[in-house]
Protein backbone atom coordinates (compact mmCIF):
# COMPACT_ATOMS: atom_id res chain seq x y z
CA UNK A 1 0.00 0.00 0.00
CA UNK A 2 3.01 2.65 0.88
CA UNK A 3 4.60 1.85 -2.36
CA UNK A 4 1.38 1.88 -4.52
CA UNK A 5 0.90 5.64 -2.67
CA UNK A 6 4.08 6.56 -4.13
CA UNK A 7 3.42 6.00 -7.60
CA UNK A 8 -0.03 7.07 -6.96
CA UNK A 9 -1.16 10.00 -4.56
CA UNK A 10 -4.51 10.41 -4.57
CA UNK A 11 -5.03 6.23 -4.14
CA UNK A 12 -7.54 5.61 -1.13
CA UNK A 13 -7.75 2.06 0.78
CA UNK A 14 -10.31 0.59 2.05
CA UNK A 15 -8.75 -2.26 4.76
CA UNK A 16 -11.09 -4.53 6.22
CA UNK A 17 -8.98 -6.55 8.80
CA UNK A 18 -8.71 -7.32 12.60
CA UNK A 19 -4.89 -6.23 12.42
CA UNK A 20 -5.11 -3.39 14.87
CA UNK A 21 -5.76 0.14 12.59
CA UNK A 22 -2.70 1.74 14.63
CA UNK A 23 -0.38 -0.77 12.21
CA UNK A 24 -1.92 1.05 9.41
CA UNK A 25 -1.65 4.82 10.66
CA UNK A 26 1.87 4.12 11.84
CA UNK A 27 2.85 2.43 8.15
CA UNK A 28 1.10 4.67 5.84
CA UNK A 29 0.67 7.85 4.43
CA UNK A 30 -2.28 7.80 2.23
CA UNK A 31 -5.99 7.55 3.18
CA UNK A 32 -7.08 4.77 4.25
CA UNK A 33 -10.58 3.83 5.88
CA UNK A 34 -10.64 0.68 8.62
CA UNK A 35 -13.60 -1.62 8.83
CA UNK A 36 -12.94 -3.92 11.81
CA UNK A 37 -13.66 -7.47 9.99
CA UNK A 38 -12.38 -11.16 10.38
CA UNK A 39 -11.38 -11.63 6.87
CA UNK A 40 -8.79 -15.10 7.70
CA UNK A 41 -8.10 -17.32 10.61
CA UNK A 42 -4.69 -19.17 9.97
CA UNK A 43 -3.51 -20.56 12.63
CA UNK A 44 -4.39 -20.31 16.56
CA UNK A 45 -1.32 -20.10 18.29
CA UNK A 46 -0.29 -20.74 21.75
CA UNK A 47 2.61 -18.88 21.52
CA UNK A 48 5.10 -17.38 18.80
CA UNK A 49 6.05 -20.66 18.52
CA UNK A 50 3.87 -23.07 19.07
CA UNK A 51 0.81 -23.40 17.55
CA UNK A 52 -2.83 -25.01 18.55
CA UNK A 53 -4.31 -26.99 15.53
CA UNK A 54 -7.34 -28.29 17.95
CA UNK A 55 -8.47 -24.67 18.41
CA UNK A 56 -7.75 -23.84 14.96
CA UNK A 57 -10.35 -26.22 14.08
CA UNK A 58 -13.32 -25.66 15.94
CA UNK A 59 -12.94 -21.91 15.03
CA UNK A 60 -12.44 -23.20 11.46
CA UNK A 61 -15.44 -25.16 11.68
CA UNK A 62 -17.27 -22.12 12.59
CA UNK A 63 -15.81 -19.48 10.10
CA UNK A 64 -15.98 -22.14 7.46
CA UNK A 65 -17.75 -22.05 4.87
CA UNK A 66 -18.18 -18.36 4.50
CA UNK A 67 -21.43 -17.16 5.54
CA UNK A 68 -23.33 -16.26 2.29
CA UNK A 69 -25.20 -13.36 3.20
CA UNK A 70 -22.66 -11.91 4.80
CA UNK A 71 -20.31 -12.16 1.94
CA UNK A 72 -23.07 -10.57 -0.32
CA UNK A 73 -23.45 -7.63 2.42
CA UNK A 74 -19.41 -6.57 1.99
CA UNK A 75 -20.26 -6.83 -2.00
CA UNK A 76 -22.57 -4.38 -1.86
CA UNK A 77 -20.47 -2.31 0.63
CA UNK A 78 -17.22 -2.42 -1.60
CA UNK A 79 -18.96 -0.95 -4.49
CA UNK A 80 -20.88 1.69 -2.61
CA UNK A 81 -17.34 2.78 -1.59
CA UNK A 82 -16.36 2.02 -5.57
CA UNK A 83 -13.73 -0.01 -5.14
CA UNK A 84 -11.70 -0.90 -8.28
CA UNK A 85 -10.06 -3.96 -6.77
CA UNK A 86 -9.59 -6.60 -4.32
CA UNK A 87 -6.08 -7.26 -2.66
CA UNK A 88 -6.07 -10.31 -0.60
CA UNK A 89 -3.11 -10.98 1.61
CA UNK A 90 -3.69 -14.63 1.58
CA UNK A 91 -7.58 -13.81 3.13
CA UNK A 92 -9.47 -15.76 1.22
CA UNK A 93 -13.09 -13.85 2.45
CA UNK A 94 -11.67 -11.23 -0.03
CA UNK A 95 -11.79 -13.52 -3.34
CA UNK A 96 -15.63 -14.49 -2.74
CA UNK A 97 -16.64 -10.66 -2.03
CA UNK A 98 -15.00 -9.28 -5.49
CA UNK A 99 -16.40 -12.21 -7.56
CA UNK A 100 -19.76 -11.43 -5.64
CA UNK A 101 -19.56 -7.39 -6.61
CA UNK A 102 -17.98 -8.23 -10.25
CA UNK A 103 -14.57 -6.42 -9.10
CA UNK A 104 -10.96 -7.36 -10.09
CA UNK A 105 -9.22 -9.95 -6.91
CA UNK A 106 -5.41 -10.08 -7.02
CA UNK A 107 -4.26 -12.75 -4.61
CA UNK A 108 -0.31 -12.01 -2.82
CA UNK A 109 1.02 -14.65 -0.90
CA UNK A 110 4.18 -17.08 -0.67
CA UNK A 111 1.86 -19.42 0.62
CA UNK A 112 -1.77 -19.90 0.97
CA UNK A 113 -3.52 -21.74 4.05
CA UNK A 114 -4.84 -24.70 2.37
CA UNK A 115 -0.53 -25.70 1.92
CA UNK A 116 -0.22 -24.75 5.48
CA UNK A 117 -3.22 -27.14 6.58
CA UNK A 118 -1.66 -30.10 4.68
CA UNK A 119 0.97 -30.31 6.90
CA UNK A 120 -1.09 -31.08 9.75
CA UNK A 121 -3.57 -33.46 8.53
CA UNK A 122 -1.24 -36.03 10.12
CA UNK A 123 -2.16 -35.34 13.34
CA UNK A 124 -6.26 -33.48 12.73
CA UNK A 125 -7.95 -35.40 9.54
CA UNK A 126 -10.79 -32.36 10.45
CA UNK A 127 -8.56 -30.27 8.45
CA UNK A 128 -9.90 -31.95 5.13
CA UNK A 129 -12.77 -30.19 3.85
CA UNK A 130 -11.43 -26.60 5.20
CA UNK A 131 -8.34 -27.74 2.95
CA UNK A 132 -10.30 -28.80 -0.39
CA UNK A 133 -13.03 -25.48 0.65
CA UNK A 134 -9.87 -22.82 0.97
CA UNK A 135 -8.03 -24.49 -2.53
CA UNK A 136 -11.27 -23.89 -4.51
CA UNK A 137 -11.79 -20.27 -2.92
CA UNK A 138 -7.78 -19.06 -3.69
CA UNK A 139 -7.98 -21.14 -7.06
CA UNK A 140 -11.09 -18.28 -7.94
CA UNK A 141 -8.98 -15.31 -7.87
CA UNK A 142 -8.54 -13.54 -11.02
CA UNK A 143 -4.47 -12.85 -10.33
CA UNK A 144 -1.91 -14.13 -8.74
CA UNK A 145 1.26 -12.71 -6.79
CA UNK A 146 3.62 -14.86 -5.66
CA UNK A 147 6.37 -13.00 -3.05
CA UNK A 148 9.89 -15.08 -2.54
CA UNK A 149 10.63 -17.28 -0.89
CA UNK A 150 7.82 -18.90 -2.45
CA UNK A 151 6.28 -22.16 -0.53
CA UNK A 152 4.80 -23.70 -3.15
CA UNK A 153 4.90 -22.32 -7.34
CA UNK A 154 2.11 -21.68 -9.26
CA UNK A 155 0.81 -20.21 -12.49
CA UNK A 156 1.25 -16.53 -10.98
CA UNK A 157 1.14 -13.34 -12.92
CA UNK A 158 4.13 -12.02 -11.23
CA UNK A 159 6.70 -13.88 -8.81
CA UNK A 160 8.79 -10.67 -6.64
CA UNK A 161 11.40 -10.55 -4.61
CA UNK A 162 10.81 -10.27 -0.46
CA UNK A 163 8.09 -7.39 0.09
CA UNK A 164 8.67 -5.51 3.26
CA UNK A 165 7.82 -2.23 4.36
CA UNK A 166 11.11 0.48 3.72
CA UNK A 167 13.44 2.01 6.16
CA UNK A 168 12.38 5.61 6.96
CA UNK A 169 14.79 7.09 9.03
CA UNK A 170 18.71 6.72 8.89
CA UNK A 171 20.18 4.58 11.52
CA UNK A 172 22.71 6.84 13.07
CA UNK A 173 19.59 9.46 14.42
CA UNK A 174 17.45 5.73 15.33
CA UNK A 175 20.08 4.67 17.31
CA UNK A 176 20.53 8.20 18.61
CA UNK A 177 16.97 8.76 19.81
CA UNK A 178 17.62 5.16 21.45
CA UNK A 179 20.65 6.37 23.16
CA UNK A 180 22.94 4.15 21.61
CA UNK A 181 26.50 5.05 20.45
CA UNK A 182 27.30 5.11 16.58
CA UNK A 183 30.06 2.44 17.08
CA UNK A 184 28.62 0.34 19.37
CA UNK A 185 27.14 -3.29 18.76
CA UNK A 186 23.28 -3.16 18.63
CA UNK A 187 21.12 -6.73 18.76
CA UNK A 188 17.36 -6.91 18.19
CA UNK A 189 15.27 -9.75 19.16
CA UNK A 190 12.19 -9.78 17.90
CA UNK A 191 9.06 -12.55 17.94
CA UNK A 192 7.02 -11.21 14.92
CA UNK A 193 5.01 -9.06 17.20
CA UNK A 194 3.02 -12.02 19.29
CA UNK A 195 3.57 -11.43 23.08
CA UNK A 196 6.63 -13.89 24.50
CA UNK A 197 7.70 -13.95 28.04
CA UNK A 198 11.50 -14.08 27.71
CA UNK A 199 13.40 -15.76 30.40
CA UNK A 200 16.91 -14.33 29.73
CA UNK A 201 16.33 -10.41 30.35
CA UNK A 202 18.37 -10.85 33.58
CA UNK A 203 21.34 -12.38 31.26
CA UNK A 204 21.15 -9.69 28.84
CA UNK A 205 21.07 -6.43 31.08
CA UNK A 206 23.94 -7.54 32.99
CA UNK A 207 26.01 -7.62 29.50
CA UNK A 208 29.05 -4.58 28.66
CA UNK A 209 29.75 -5.01 25.49
CA UNK A 210 26.40 -5.16 23.64
CA UNK A 211 23.18 -3.30 23.29
CA UNK A 212 19.66 -5.12 23.60
CA UNK A 213 16.34 -4.15 21.92
CA UNK A 214 13.31 -6.17 22.56
CA UNK A 215 10.02 -4.90 20.80
CA UNK A 216 7.05 -6.13 22.41
CA UNK A 217 7.90 -7.29 26.11
CA UNK A 218 6.97 -3.82 28.03
CA UNK A 219 3.89 -2.04 27.82
CA UNK A 220 6.50 0.95 28.22
CA UNK A 221 9.52 2.08 26.97
CA UNK A 222 12.33 0.74 29.55
CA UNK A 223 16.13 1.14 30.03
CA UNK A 224 17.62 -1.27 32.12
CA UNK A 225 21.62 -0.94 31.32
CA UNK A 226 22.22 -1.71 28.18
CA UNK A 227 19.08 -3.52 27.87
CA UNK A 228 16.08 -1.61 25.85
CA UNK A 229 12.43 -2.82 26.18
CA UNK A 230 9.84 -1.05 24.13
CA UNK A 231 5.78 -1.47 24.01
CA UNK A 232 4.54 -3.15 21.26
CA UNK A 233 3.10 0.09 19.95
CA UNK A 234 6.22 2.49 20.40
CA UNK A 235 7.28 5.15 18.70
CA UNK A 236 9.88 3.35 16.50
CA UNK A 237 9.29 2.14 13.05
CA UNK A 238 10.07 -1.55 12.70
CA UNK A 239 12.19 -1.91 9.89
CA UNK A 240 14.39 1.88 11.46
CA UNK A 241 15.03 -0.65 14.25
CA UNK A 242 16.31 -3.54 11.97
CA UNK A 243 18.60 -1.07 9.87
CA UNK A 244 20.02 0.06 12.63
CA UNK A 245 21.12 -3.02 14.41
CA UNK A 246 23.97 -5.18 13.94
CA UNK A 247 22.58 -8.60 14.47
CA UNK A 248 18.32 -9.45 14.31
CA UNK A 249 17.74 -12.85 16.81
CA UNK A 250 14.22 -13.91 16.57
CA UNK A 251 11.16 -15.99 15.10
CA UNK A 252 11.75 -17.11 11.31
CA UNK A 253 8.90 -15.43 9.98
CA UNK A 254 7.91 -13.80 6.06
CA UNK A 255 7.92 -10.33 7.61
CA UNK A 256 10.73 -10.33 9.84
CA UNK A 257 12.80 -12.53 6.95
CA UNK A 258 11.73 -10.19 4.40
CA UNK A 259 13.05 -6.87 6.74
CA UNK A 260 16.13 -8.12 7.23
CA UNK A 261 16.85 -9.39 3.90
CA UNK A 262 16.42 -5.60 2.67
CA UNK A 263 18.78 -4.38 5.34
CA UNK A 264 21.37 -7.08 5.02
CA UNK A 265 21.64 -7.95 8.44
CA UNK A 266 23.21 -11.30 10.08
CA UNK A 267 20.20 -12.73 11.52
CA UNK A 268 19.74 -15.78 14.07
CA UNK A 269 16.47 -17.17 13.38
CA UNK A 270 13.90 -19.62 15.96
CA UNK A 271 13.02 -22.77 13.67
CA UNK A 272 9.08 -23.67 13.56
CA UNK A 273 9.55 -27.06 13.27
CA UNK A 274 6.24 -27.94 13.00
CA UNK A 275 4.97 -25.42 10.93
CA UNK A 276 5.48 -25.64 6.98
CA UNK A 277 6.70 -22.55 6.05
CA UNK A 278 9.64 -22.96 8.15
CA UNK A 279 12.03 -25.28 6.09
CA UNK A 280 10.93 -22.68 2.66
CA UNK A 281 12.35 -19.88 4.72
CA UNK A 282 14.97 -21.38 6.13
CA UNK A 283 16.84 -22.46 2.90
CA UNK A 284 15.92 -19.43 1.75
CA UNK A 285 17.94 -17.49 4.41
CA UNK A 286 20.79 -19.83 4.29
CA UNK A 287 21.13 -18.88 0.50
CA UNK A 288 20.68 -15.24 0.99
CA UNK A 289 21.64 -14.09 4.29
CA UNK A 290 24.49 -14.31 6.63
CA UNK A 291 22.81 -16.55 9.28
CA UNK A 292 22.52 -19.02 11.82
CA UNK A 293 19.40 -21.50 12.78
CA UNK A 294 18.24 -22.05 16.62
CA UNK A 295 16.22 -24.45 18.26
CA UNK A 296 13.78 -22.97 20.68
CA UNK A 297 15.00 -24.58 23.31
CA UNK A 298 18.88 -22.69 22.06
CA UNK A 299 16.49 -19.76 22.30
CA UNK A 300 15.08 -19.87 25.40
CA UNK A 301 17.79 -20.62 27.80
CA UNK A 302 20.03 -17.98 25.59
CA UNK A 303 22.50 -20.50 25.03
CA UNK A 304 22.92 -18.65 21.35
CA UNK A 305 25.18 -15.98 23.17
CA UNK A 306 27.96 -18.25 22.75
CA UNK A 307 27.58 -18.25 19.07
CA UNK A 308 26.82 -14.32 19.19
CA UNK A 309 30.18 -12.94 18.16
CA UNK A 310 30.55 -15.30 14.99
CA UNK A 311 27.05 -13.27 13.63
CA UNK A 312 28.43 -10.12 15.39
CA UNK A 313 31.76 -10.57 12.91
CA UNK A 314 29.57 -11.22 9.59
CA UNK A 315 29.51 -8.18 7.23
CA UNK A 316 26.35 -7.11 5.81
CA UNK A 317 25.36 -7.95 2.88
CA UNK A 318 24.65 -4.30 0.19
CA UNK A 319 21.19 -4.99 -1.46
CA UNK A 320 20.99 -3.92 -5.16
CA UNK A 321 17.99 -5.64 -6.07
CA UNK A 322 14.44 -3.96 -5.79
CA UNK A 323 11.92 -4.28 -2.77
CA UNK A 324 8.93 -6.47 -4.36
CA UNK A 325 6.75 -3.87 -2.94
CA UNK A 326 7.29 -1.55 -5.31
CA UNK A 327 6.80 -4.21 -8.03
CA UNK A 328 3.44 -5.83 -6.58
CA UNK A 329 2.60 -1.69 -6.65
CA UNK A 330 3.55 -0.82 -10.40
CA UNK A 331 1.33 -4.42 -11.04
CA UNK A 332 -1.47 -2.56 -9.30
CA UNK A 333 -1.10 0.29 -10.69
CA UNK A 334 -1.60 -1.33 -14.65
CA UNK A 335 -4.39 -3.08 -13.38
CA UNK A 336 -5.89 0.32 -12.16
CA UNK A 337 -5.19 2.35 -14.74
CA UNK A 338 -5.88 0.01 -17.63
Amino acid sequence: MAALYELEPSVRFEIFTQVPDWFFQDSLSSVFNYHPLLTDLGLVQKTPLVEDIPETVRRLNALLPFDRSQIERLARQVRELKCALIVCDIAPMGILVAQEAGIPSVLVENFTWDWIYQGYLHEEVRLRPHIAYLQEVFEAADYRVQTEPVCCYRTADLVTPPVSRKARTPAKQIRGRLGIPASAKVVMITMGGIPEQYTFLDRLEGLKDLYFVIPGPSASWQVRNRLILLPHRSDFYHPDLVQACDVILGKLGYSTVAEVYHAGVPFGYVLRERFRESAVLAAYVKEHLQSFALTEAEFQSASWLSRLPDLLALPRIPREGPNGADQVADFLYRLLTT
